[in-house]
């Protein structure tokens, strides 16, 4: 008898056992006993459950409770959307026939089981009940989605617990892969795949790995895991015996594990340390990677650590001898060296001599000019020069260079070349408020006074004048050797104009001009352009009485000429002044010769001369 048999057999004896008498007669006892053996499972539909609960077909609780037993054992309770397990019992082409201890078996379509090309009758499987019967009565089952929701359960219990899962890594996606753990797809960041940067992402596709679950979204269904959390867990642990360890001065061996701008980072086997990129070489570098490549073994010291050791400076250059220290002994000052100009700073460049040892070039000994300038105006980066030792200091590990030392000292012959009142002409190289610097040659530079100019301009400034970079005509008027000064002129390359003017504009004469501005004491007028006069308030008087104004020509008389301060003054109110003084004194003494001839009374000359008087006083 098969198992399924003797279970039937149990329901129809336990069905009959606890059939009691009530109120039906026996035959009517005897005829139900017959049909709970013939057909349990329809006993089981047409059991009047209404009336067992209203008390009317009561049965024994010893009977009841064996009933219940016996079916909880024996059939599976097709109304919960639990997953139970069943057995295969057949296979088609097409599907499975699982009995999962229901009243009927169940199908399954056996493209539910791709992934299980091996399935064989008698493998246990886990399945949910999809339709708990179709037209014909047939269970339909549902492999898939058992598996999906007993993989949810896996996962969540991984996550909770912390559990390790497998799983296989399908595909590359963006930022990231797309594992496979228990049949759901789930995220793996590319940040989680492993402790140090990952280049190559395919390397992982197709490969079974083992993860940890970090996140769950149980709303939008999404799972991330990570394989770098075991990783670092395992890290961990081979971190704090590393570190225990660490002493300064020590040589470890150690994996470049990443390159930045400012240094690298050395993976010394579960921990990590950073070599600062001024501890990378005894020479200047640019960037880290002029020294080191990723995933370079290298040993590095010990340089210094903090209190609990998570930052750890490390050294690579500290390996070697110190370039300074390796210097001959037979380099010494005021020898001639070759080298690369590494760093150019505002004043000056570093020149390397040898690896590691570099001297610097101050701004001032490029050249010898005595008009500083940018260092980038001599040298660039990257030059191939040679340069005179200055200085040493091996202590301090410190060398100054000189570029000028290798050319002659132009002032050497300076009272030869430049002699005072020799003419040159220079360019103009800066301005002060009280001249101009000139530079006749490489070295050679003069100062022009801003009264050395021009004989007849006023300057205030002489921006006024000319312009940095004009080529400009100089006289030496002064030169000072040891002092190492030149003093020039510009204005003594041609000849005074005011010797001439001195006698074209002697004080009386005469000269026609038109007013040019009007000032606060008076008015200028332009004669030439080198004399502009001043004329006073007092002097713009007509012989109307009205005033001159601006742009309006009259007579002028030169009242005051001064060549030293290049100053003119001229009046127009002088001219008729004049005529009438001289008028004045033509009559008077016409009246005196008169007067003699006549012999006039005393208040006759009295008259007279009052009259004069009056005219000159304006009266009439």
């Amino acid at each position: 008898m098969s198992e399924k048999e003797t279970n039937q057999a149990e329901v129809e004896t336990s069905t009959e056992a606890t059939t009691v008498e009530t109120t039906e007669t026996q035959t009517e006892k005897t005829h139900k006993q017959s049909e709970a053996q013939a057909n349990p499972e329809k006993f089981l539909e047409d059991f009047n459950w209404h009336n067992y609960e209203e008390g009317i077909d009561p049965v024994d609780d010893k009977q009841l409770e064996e009933f219940e037993k016996l079916v909880s054992e024996n059939f599976v309770d097709t109304l919960d959307d639990e997953v139970v397990e069943g057995t295969v019992i057949h296979l088609s082409d097409r599907d499975a026939i699982i009995d999962i201890n229901a009243k009927s078996e169940g199908v399954i379509s056996l493209n539910e089981f791709r992934y299980n090309p091996d399935l064989k009758v008698g493998d246990k499987v886990e399945v949910l009940i999809d339709v708990r019967e179709d037209s014909t009565g047939q269970l339909i089952l549902s492999h898939r989605k058992a598996r999906v929701i007993k993989a949810w359960e896996r996962v969540n219990n991984a996550h909770d617990n912390g559990e390790i899962v497998n799983g296989f890594v399908k595909c590359r996606t963006k930022g990231g892969m797309i594992v496979d753990v228990f049949g759901i797809e789930a995220f793996l960041p590319g940040s989680q795949i492993d402790v140090k940067p990952i280049r190559d992402y395919d390397q992982y596709v197709n490969k079974t790995m083992e993860f940890k679950v970090v996140k769950i979204n149980h709303e939008f269904k999404n799972i991330v895991v990570s394989h770098k959390a075991l990783i670092e867990a395992d890290i961990e642990e081979q971190k704090k015996e590393i570190i225990s360890q660490l002493e300064k001065g020590q040589v470890l061996e150690g994996t470049v594990k990443n390159i930045t701008s400012y240094g690298v980072f050395i993976d010394l086997g579960g921990v990590d340390g950073l070599v600062h990129i001024t501890d990378l070489s005894w020479s200047r570098i640019n960037h880290p990677n002029e020294i080191v490549d990723l995933d370079q073994k290298l040993n590095v010291v010990i340089l210094d650590f903090d209190e609990d050791k998570s930052r750890i400076q490390l050294g690579l250059k500290q390996l070697s001898k110190h370039p300074w220290e390796a210097l001959g002994d037979t380099v010494k000052i005021g020898d001639r060296v070759k080298g690369k100009v590494v760093v150019i700073a505002d004043y000056g460049a570093f020149v390397e001599v040898e690896e590691g040892v570099e001297g610097l070039v101050h701004v001032s000994e490029m050249s010898w000019s005595t008009h500083l300038r940018s260092a980038n105006d001599f040298v660039k980066v990257g030059d191939e020069i040679e340069a005179e030792i200055l200085t040493l200091d091996r202590e301090d590990r410190k060398m100054s260079l000189g570029i000028k030392q290798l050319s002659q000292d132009p002032w050497t012959d300076i009272t030869s070349k430049y002699p005072v009142g020799s003419k040159h002409t220079g360019i103009v190289r800066n301005f002060t408020n009280f001249g101009v610097f000139v530079e006749l040659e490489e070295g050679i530079d003069g100062l022009i006074y801003i009264s050395d100019l021009s004989w007849t301009k006023k300057i205030k400034h002489p921006s006024e004048f000319c312009n940095v970079g004009d080529n400009l005509d100089v006289v030496v008027l002064e030169l000072d050797v040891s002092g190492r000064k030149l003093s020039l002129g510009h204005k003594q390359t041609e000849e005074n104009p005011w010797d001439k003017y001195e006698a074209e504009f002697a004080l009386g004469t005469l000269h026609t001009a038109e007013i040019g501005e009007i000032v606060d004491k008076g008015a200028t007028i332009d004669f030439n352009e080198d004399i502009v006069a001043f004329v006073p308030q007092r002097h713009l008087e007509k012989e109307d009485g009205n005033k001159l104004k601006k742009g309006e020509s009259a007579e002028f008389k030169i009242i005051e000429f001064n060549k030293e301060f290049k100053r003119v003054v001229a009046s127009h109110t002088a001219i008729f002044k004049e005529e009438e003084i001289a008028n004045v004194k033509a009559a008077v003494k016409k009246q005196e010769t008169q007067a003699a001839e006549a012999k006039p009374t005393l208040g006759d000359a009295n008259d007279a001369l009052q009259a004069l008087k009056d005219k000159m006083d304006g009266k009439k």
